[in-house]
């Protein structure tokens, strides 16, 4: 127009109204983004692998499998943070499950979408049009995406409003403080988490999470399969949403990932083969109904792991079935071994074994008897570096530091 043109049938749009959008990544972003886009009348379906089927419905978005997404969509938006598992998340192979035409949106974070294969989609048609706020390399100096014709392409502006720029110094400020004081967090990324993480009446039942989670691992020797969480009384009906994550972090600890934390464990876990679920039942464990109680299992395998929290210490009640009549403290290093209940040697040796290398026992609980065995936890003052004395007189045993 500024040149004079009047080039309407170049300009021939397309309506929003009846398009299925698809919103990979249903954070705050994601979700916000989902809503807008229900007021111009479209489907919006999604992936999410923290949040849950049942959260992201009360939003009016319906998660699927990424595989069942890629032929639905007409539009693609993506709000990931970048991860290895993120990096190209849309590229050649997935391009060509997606409907001839579709439309991709990237303000996230650049290398979500991998450009090159993004590029050959455009000029495929396979690909219908892309808006891109982020780049790979920023400024981008190959400049054949930004200049093809159905690309609209931005200089990273996702946030360069006066107003935003305002809001976002005060809320950085705010959350630290709130983190200091022990408040909620809000406004994090995928991390629904971290807003009950920080406060002083959780923390408790988070380190448990993460005891019964590497309790599991070791005594089920492996870090895969699928794993059922269920939390019960009512003080932990809303908590599967950051102990989940917690046992995962668990389950995790010690093996090839690194930096694993409430916020990326369920990704990272997922990526590693380990499919974590929660339910919930309000039947009280406890008479008067005022303790909650976490259990952890291994699906199709007799490991499960039962704790609570006593006072603001973190302890264990059962372990496959066999039952401490005082429950065990899940802090600092920990021994936990598995042996004959008819045995008498077993104490003895391991006392003498603390006292070669001077370590102090701090504490000693032993389990119920199931098929003529009994599960000990001991408290230590510092771990043993040699259990090869002791794994002779046992069926099991195994350290961790809690």
């Amino acid at each position: 127009m500024k040149e004079g043109k009047w080039d309407r049938k170049k300009y021939m749009g397309m309506e929003l109204n009846g398009k299925t959008l698809g919103v990979l990544g249903l954070g705050r972003i994601g979700r916000e983004v989902a809503t807008r886009m229900q007021a111009f009348g479209m489907k919006t379906i999604g992936y999410d692998p923290i949040i849950t089927p049942e959260t992201s419905a009360a939003f009016g978005v319906e998660q699927l499998p990424l595989e069942e997404i890629w032929p639905r969509c007409d539009f693609i938006t993506v709000h990931t943070p970048l991860l290895a598992s993120t990096m190209g998340l849309l590229n050649d192979s997935t391009f060509a499950k997606c409907r001839r035409g579709v439309q991709v949106v990237n303000c996230a974070r650049g290398g979500i979408v991998d450009e090159g294969a993004l590029l050959r989609a455009l000029r495929s048609g396979q690909c219908g049009g892309a808006a891109l706020d982020v780049f790979t390399q920023e400024p981008p100096k190959d400049r054949d995406l930004v200049n093809h014709p159905n690309v609209i392409c931005c200089p990273h502006l996702g946030a360069s409003t006066q107003e935003a720029q305002s809001r976002c110094g005060k809320e950085i400020a705010m959350q630290i403080v709130d983190m200091a004081t022990g408040k909620g967090l809000a406004g994090t990324v995928n991390g629904q988490a971290l807003s009950k993480a920080f406060a002083p009446q959780t923390k408790p039942w988070i380190a448990l999470a993460r005891a019964l989670g590497s309790v599991l691992r070791t005594a089920g020797k492996q870090a895969q399969g699928s794993v059922q969480v269920c939390t019960q009384g009512t003080p932990l009906r809303e908590a599967g949403s950051y102990l989940t994550p917690a046992v995962a972090a668990g389950m995790l600890a010690g093996g090839a990932q690194k930096d694993v934390t409430l916020v990326n464990a369920l990704l990272l876990a997922q990526e590693a083969g380990l499919k974590v679920t929660t339910t919930h039942g309000d039947v009280a464990p406890e008479p008067d109904g005022s303790a909650g109680l976490l259990q952890v299992s291994l699906q199709g395998s007799p490991h499960r792991v039962v704790g609570t929290v006593q006072g603001s210490t973190p302890v264990l009640r059962e372990i496959n079935g066999a039952t401490f009549k005082q429950p065990a403290p899940l802090t600092g290093p920990v021994l936990i071994y598995r042996a004959k209940a008819c045995d008498p040697s077993t104490l003895p040796a391991l006392t003498g074994l603390l006292g070669k290398v001077g370590v102090q026992l701090q504490s000693y609980h032993s389990s119920s008897t199931v098929g003529g065995e009994q599960w000990s936890v001991v408290g230590l003052s510092a771990p043993l570096s040699d259990l090869s004395e002791l794994k002779p007189r046992v069926a099991e045993v195994f350290q961790l530091h809690l």
